[in-house]
């Protein structure tokens, strides 16, 4: 049988309609949504820290060694320190020298301990796969219990890349043991700050 004569058979054939399943219904609630997220976050290998204000961001990441020796950082967040500006690279490849990358996110699942991304005043996106070391900064109130309330906050269209991003880099396809790092950053940090 050809390729078109089986395209055709499959063109006429009559799949009945289906309803799609109604989304009206009490989804997954936490009594402590900042808490699951913290705990789902580990889970995955990530870190989540509570601080008061971004302020306390760089001495927490100064006292780790491979921030203190770090070859290339990149920041977007107010207070700390960076020695590579996005704004002045052209090519997205010469961002394999840089270790650490410090940006915004806009909220966090408590569900998942995932944070949603966006490269909105982001001049390369392949900042937050390439780096050795993430991390993302996020209001603490800015936590969703499921992924029902992440996706009634998202905008789609209103930015070229949009992306939930849960614990570092991992795979266990290689006979099954976890690999941490193995496509992206090595780790993942999620600095939560408190409400003024």
């Amino acid at each position: 049988m050809s390729r078109n004569e089986i395209l055709k058979s499959i063109r006429a054939q009559r799949v009945p309609t289906a309803e799609l399943p109604s989304l009206d219904r009490t989804w997954l609630r936490f009594a402590d949504p900042l808490a699951q997220f913290e705990s789902q976050l580990a889970g995955v290998g990530g870190r989540a820290v509570r601080v008061r204000s971004t302020d306390e961001i760089a001495p927490i990441l100064n006292a780790r060694p491979e921030f203190a020796n770090a070859n290339g950082i990149v920041s977007h967040v107010a207070g700390v320190a960076a020695n590579c500006d996005l704004a002045t690279i052209a090519d997205p490849h010469e961002l394999e020298s840089v270790d650490w990358a410090i940006m915004p996110a806009e909220f966090g699942v408590a569900e998942n301990g995932a944070a949603w991304v966006t490269d909105e005043r982001i001049r390369h996106r392949a900042i937050y796969f390439i780096v050795q070391h993430l991390a993302l900064v996020l209001p603490a109130d800015q936590i969703v219990h499921n992924m029902h309330e992440a996706y009634a906050r998202l905008s789609v269209g209103s930015s070229s890349l949009g992306v939930f991003i849960s614990g570092p880099s991992k795979t266990a396809d290689i006979e099954q043991s976890l690999v941490i790092g193995a496509h992206g950053p090595r780790s993942l940090t999620v600095f939560l700050v408190e409400p003024a």
